[in-house]
């Protein structure tokens, strides 16, 4: 039982390395197109992307692949948890806040929180 947990948590922390380590390719993608502007369209295309590969894990692997507790513990937890960014979130949309940009912040929020939702739900509909 103890190595079983330990190679769960050694998924969660390999597939947490892999996400951020996308995240961050996916930030650098934006940046290397010479996408400007005040919006934050790395952050929604990383976090929807999660969210989406979330859906598509819980409802393929979580109902048609019982005993994977470790893929699904380094790529769900781990790999999405990595990939998308609640902090960085919160902090872009303080920042358009911040400097009066507050339809960018409302239409960020809104556009993140509905896509996401619906994403989940276009990727986690039963097969």
């Amino acid at each position: 039982m103890a190595r079983q947990s330990m190679n769960t948590w050694l998924a969660v922390f390999l597939g947490g390395g892999a996400g951020s380590v996308v995240r961050f390719g996916v930030t650098r993608l934006f940046v290397g197109l010479e996408v400007r502007g005040q919006f934050p369209w790395a952050t929604l295309t990383a976090n929807l992307l999660a969210t989406a590969l979330l859906a598509w894990l819980i409802m393929r692997w979580g109902v048609q692949l019982p005993g994977r507790e470790q893929w699904m513990a380094l790529l769900a937890i781990g790999f999405c948890g990595g990939f998308s960014t609640l902090s960085t979130f919160s902090y872009e949309n303080y920042a358009l806040l911040r400097d009066g940009l507050y339809i960018y912040a409302a239409l960020n929020i809104a556009i993140s929180v509905a896509a996401g939702i619906f994403l989940f739900h276009l990727f986690a509909r039963p097969v």
